[in-house]
């Protein structure tokens, strides 16, 4: 059970790339089934946990202005909620900031479209994760109507100056888009309805939503086409396994962490004279 090249270059959007053609039942990559899956994800978790506590130590001790950014989008029941409690929820809290963006506020929609997102970006030093965000300014709203095509138009140049400040500010951008098949959002929102512990996560909208499939994906496939550069990249992962895109977005993360280069940092005082003052205590 293994990659058979680092998980980005599997998942990374290339131009020319076609929403409709990705087939949301693959595993791009992973040399492994399902029966492998718990133990790899055991074993990467907790990588990923150390190398989330080095970070945050880094800016603890060195003051070390790093962060990292997780931009989750999908449709719903692609399996974003489980990416945060079966990935993010292996490391330590005190260096998460989790953010889940849902239908703006009065007072979010007096603002310019990006406020309310840079009010959530991470401090230095943690990971950062947001459940859906401001790529709503150029899905839903798009798919809706609910601005001209003037305005979410020039949206996609605006988010790419956003994040290039981001990125120059040493922040790591991982964005990935989870893609869902129309049938496997069936099953899973049929099992909402089957299963009293998990009505709270139904909304009947999402019925008038898969009504829109098509619409939502030219949106995706613009935002694709528009928005993964460079420095931001967007990485397409097959959702209709979960244990496949839980295995992913770790992979992710862990090679965005390893690609800072961190180490545990030194102390800063004198190690054997404090063991000495500690043990006449």
């Amino acid at each position: 059970m293994s990659w058979t090249h680092a998980p980005h270059d599997h998942l990374v959007y290339r131009q020319g790339d076609k929403v409709a053609d990705f087939d949301t039942d693959a595993t791009p990559g992973f040399k492994g089934s399902k029966s492998d899956a718990a133990q790899l994800q055991a074993e990467r978790s907790a990588h990923l946990a150390e190398l989330q506590e080095m970070l945050y130590a880094n800016y603890k001790a060195l003051d070390d202005s790093r962060s990292v950014l997780l931009v989750l989008q999908g449709m719903d029941a692609a399996g974003k909620g489980g990416i945060v409690k079966h990935v993010v929820g292996s490391v330590n809290p005190i260096g998460v900031r989790y953010t889940a963006f849902g239908k703006p506020t009065e007072e979010e929609l007096s603002h310019h479209f990006l406020w309310r997102i840079r009010r959530a970006l991470p401090p230095a030093g943690h990971i950062g994760v947001f459940d859906r965000s401001h790529y709503e300014d150029v899905l839903i709203v798009r798919v809706h109507n609910l601005v001209p095509p003037e305005v979410w138009g020039g949206r996609y140049d605006e988010i790419n100056a956003f994040e290039r400040e981001l990125v120059d500010g040493g922040m790591t951008l991982i964005k990935v888009a989870m893609f869902i098949s129309l049938d496997e959002q069936k099953k899973q929102l049929a099992e909402r309805l089957e299963d009293p512990t998990k009505y709270w996560k139904y909304n009947p909208g999402d019925i008038d939503e898969r009504m829109l499939w098509p619409k939502y994906q030219e949106a995706y496939q613009a935002m694709l086409e528009r928005t993964s550069t460079d420095y931001a990249p967007w990485h397409v992962v097959p959702c209709n396994k979960r244990w496949y895109s839980r295995l992913a977005v770790t992979e992710l993360l862990i090679e965005a962490l390893e690609g800072l280069r961190l180490s545990w940092p030194p102390a800063d005082f004198d190690i054997e004279a404090e063991k000495k003052r500690l043990a006449a205590t």
